[in-house]
């Protein structure tokens, strides 16, 4: 299922697209499907996914005298896609695409905003909101996110006679401790890409840092712990290269008796009769904070056609989808937690082991929120920051310093 890494429109697809759409602004042609299909462009390529949005599909479409077709490409090429079908005016009745990419489509003017065509976008959480908004319009709708949370190893920490921590000073202090032979007391990704940005951001904003503003000193500190824990060996020296898999596959083995990872691992753990597990939330610099955990997850948008019926048909659809019911049955499968607040607090009531990741979802960030469609050179800055501080090329005050420079010149 869908996880957090952000997928980046290379240039030229966003410069593509931005001349498609904006250009065009609408679907339809000779090619439009029937009056009553609705056609969605999705990454369901899995089988098991495939089918499990089918079914949620038919159970709103069926109803109402509709047929759902799901047009399935691959994470990495939804972009790539729609900017095909917007060049031939075929461009699907609903786009589903990640969060982090839905400014760079809609600030080609191509979407069309929600309340427009009637999607109730009421009761949902903020930082759901903030998922699918763009410059203070909604364009895309979430009916299940996910983020970060601590999940350790139950036994471990009861033999080291350690609590889940849930400060910065706990946490180094409880990962030192369990340290011993092959396990460390703690992994994380710091792959100098998107796995290892969202992983350091709970710790960055939590700390005070600005993605607007990197050097304003007090993204520091989250920089500081990070290098503590691989100096001092609680976290290995490996992490600059793991991926969230990597991460998971650590933690499974016994190499590590914490981990920073996110419900779309849960369905792995699960399978590992000799692991217990627990989820907690992640810790923060003192007693009483607040994470700051980046929301993930895909967002459903309605590209403009100039056959306006298609619009609110499409908007139906998005109605059944997130109504409360259906989103806690998602969520359900899907081990993420709904975006209806509602919903998630059920969701959290009958899935009490996952209850943590529903807690950090009230107070997770969207990661485009400030700095919008420059958000991927800022996480780039942002890897190469703690890329240079782990392998102890520079200091967090220089490391910080040059990501602003790169932030703001894109070099």
């Amino acid at each position: 299922m869908h996880s957090r890494a952000e997928r980046r429109l290379p240039p030229a697809i966003a410069a593509g697209l931005a001349t498609a759409t904006a250009a065009l602004g609408l679907t339809g042609c000779a090619a439009t499907p029937a009056a009553d299909t609705v056609t969605v462009l999705n990454s369901a390529t899995d089988t098991a996914e495939h089918t499990a949005n089918q079914k949620f599909f038919d159970r709103c479409a069926k109803p109402i005298g509709l047929k759902v077709e799901q047009i399935s490409v691959p994470a990495d090429q939804v972009a790539s896609k729609a900017l095909r079908m917007a060049s031939s005016k075929s461009l699907s009745d609903i786009l589903e695409l990640d969060g982090s990419e839905l400014p760079q489509f809609a600030g080609t003017e191509g979407l069309r905003p929600l309340k427009d065509i009637g999607v109730d976008t009421s009761g949902f959480s903020g930082s759901a909101t903030s998922l699918g908004s763009y410059d203070g319009t909604q364009y895309g709708i979430a009916r299940s996110v996910n983020s970060l949370a601590l999940i350790y190893n139950t036994k471990l920490l009861k033999a080291a006679g350690v609590a889940p921590p849930t400060t910065w000073a706990e946490l180094k202090t409880a990962a030192k401790k369990m340290t011993h032979g092959s396990t460390y007391g703690m992994a994380f990704s710091a792959s100098p890409n998107a796995d290892g940005v969202y992983q350091f951001l709970p710790f960055f904003w939590s700390g005070g840092g600005d993605e607007a503003k990197l050097d304003n000193g007090k993204g520091e500190a989250a920089l500081q712990l990070w290098k503590d824990l691989v100096s001092d060996g609680s976290a290995s020296k490996s992490v600059v290269n793991w991926n969230q898999q990597d991460v998971n596959d650590q933690f499974v083995a016994g190499r590590a008796a914490m981990m920073i990872n996110g419900p779309w691992q849960v369905p792995v753990l699960d399978a590992q009769k000799k692991v217990d597990w627990a989820v907690a939330r992640i810790p923060v610099p003192e007693a009483g904070q607040d994470a700051i955990p980046p929301i993930g997850g895909t967002v459903m948008a309605v590209p403009k056609n100039e056959d306006r019926s298609r619009e609110k048909n499409a908007g139906k659809i998005l109605n059944c989808l997130n109504s409360q019911k259906n989103q806690l049955k998602w969520g359900e499968s899907v081990n993420n937690v709904p975006t209806r607040s509602a919903a998630a607090r059920a969701y959290a009531e009958q899935n009490p082991k996952l209850a943590a990741f529903a807690d950090l979802v009230t107070t997770a960030r969207s990661r485009t929120a400030e700095v919008g469609t420059r958000w991927p050179v800022v996480g780039d800055a942002l890897a190469g920051a703690f890329q240079s501080v782990l392998t102890g090329r520079t200091s967090p005050e220089q490391a910080l310093h040059r990501a602003q420079q790169q932030a703001s010149t894109g070099k």
